[in-house]
């Protein structure tokens, strides 16, 4: 049986007469790599705030960690990356020891850990002149000091170019694989995380409308591609004799096609 590590349960938030979250159920179990996927403006990062403590809620309950565990205790569990809060003209490095005295971090060894890790022990110059692909890995070092046991990364692909988008797909998966940290994602890009995540919770009108894992999502739709020596009369009949058969090919549904199948009625 899986083991919970953060539960929601009819989590419900307003901002003034604006209801944002309307009852959310989930549950993130250890070794995850959650996928949370809707609209703009649906709650994922109000889901978020709300798990770190930078956010109340109204009603609902909350779980970190072991049933009993007080929420500040859990939450020292987590690491998060919600935008970047760097200063420009400090080095990655520079930056990355601010805020490890902040986190009152005492292994002086840390900072040059989390740089190998994300491949930024080499960097050179300020934060101001970094890349958007530096910028976004050195996000995730911040949120990996201290090593852990969750990580929270809000849109980290967001602006990267397809080989920033890589080396941030590849860098979460080794965090997971590598250090065991269970990780919750959002992005706006389905296909990319549908190549990242094993489980999918898609927000949907203030709910979390479905969640599916990725065993499930080949399972929804199965379409065969044929290659074949005479379309004229594949098409007639395919499959009846004398029509020779040069390839084929299988393609599983998209989470983009699963999305946008689900929430149809609201789009």
């Amino acid at each position: 049986m899986s083991e919970a590590v953060i539960t929601l349960q009819d989590i419900k938030k307003s901002y003034g007469k604006h209801r944002v979250l309307l009852g959310v159920d989930m549950q993130i179990n250890r070794g995850d790599i959650y996928g949370l996927i809707g609209k703009n403006g649906c709650g994922k990062t109000t889901i978020f705030k709300i798990i770190l403590g930078l956010s109340d809620y109204q009603s609902g309950r909350l779980t970190i960690g072991k049933e009993g565990t007080p929420l500040s205790e859990g939450r020292r569990k987590i690491g998060f990356f919600i935008g970047g809060n760097f200063f420009g003209y400090m080095s990655a490095r520079e930056n990355l020891e601010y805020y490890s005295a902040l986190k009152k971090i005492k292994d002086k060894t840390e900072v040059e850990r989390v740089l190998k890790i994300v491949e930024m022990d080499k960097a050179k110059g300020t934060y101001g002149e970094y890349s958007m692909g530096m910028k976004q890995r050195l996000g995730i070092a911040n949120a990996i000091l201290g090593n852990p046991e969750i990580l929270i990364l809000d849109e980290p692909v967001n602006g990267l170019d397809p080989q920033g988008i890589v080396d941030v797909r590849n860098l979460m998966q080794r965090l997971n694989t590598e250090y065991g940290m269970t990780i919750i994602v959002s992005s706006h890009i389905l296909s990319e995380l549908q190549h990242t995540a094993h489980r999918f919770g898609i927000v949907n009108n203030g709910v979390i409308a479905k969640v599916v894992t990725q065993e499930e999502l080949a399972a929804t739709k199965q379409i065969v591609k044929i290659s074949v020596n005479d379309l004229e009369n594949a098409v007639k009949a395919l499959g009846e004799a004398g029509v020779t058969i040069l390839g084929q090919s299988d393609d599983t549904a998209s989470l983009e096609d699963y999305y946008f199948d689900l929430i149809k009625g609201d789009a």
